[in-house]
């Protein structure tokens, strides 16, 4: 597996990358994908009201989260591409530009 870790105001947020030899989780809702390298990460976005206090850049605000989506890849790069710009969205979701997100992979 390969943790893909985003950092940017203050905060992260890691996903895993399931390499061909690996099961990925299953669990209820998820989609069945047979793909050699599956990525796996929550969705994070910003809520006025309701969900989980979260210090972004200094500011405290709310944000929610999405049941994770495994998507399937048939390339280790095309997973590992698909992974850095899944956490650069985040990021741009709750106002923090791709630019300012650092991006750290870990095989393990």
């Amino acid at each position: 597996m390969i943790l893909v870790r985003g950092l940017a105001a203050g905060t992260g947020l890691t996903g895993t990358v399931f390499e061909p030899h690996e099961t990925p989780p299953r669990y209820a809702g998820a989609p069945e994908d047979s793909a050699p390298y599956v990525w796996v990460c929550d969705e994070f976005y910003e809520v006025l009201s309701g969900g989980a206090a979260a210090v972004i850049g200094g500011e405290t605000i709310q944000i929610a989260f999405e049941s994770p989506l495994p998507r399937g890849f048939d390339t280790e790069p095309a997973a590992l591409n698909a992974a850095v710009e899944h956490l650069q969205l985040q990021f741009a979701r709750v106002g923090v530009p791709s630019e300012d997100v650092e991006i750290e992979m870990e095989r393990r």
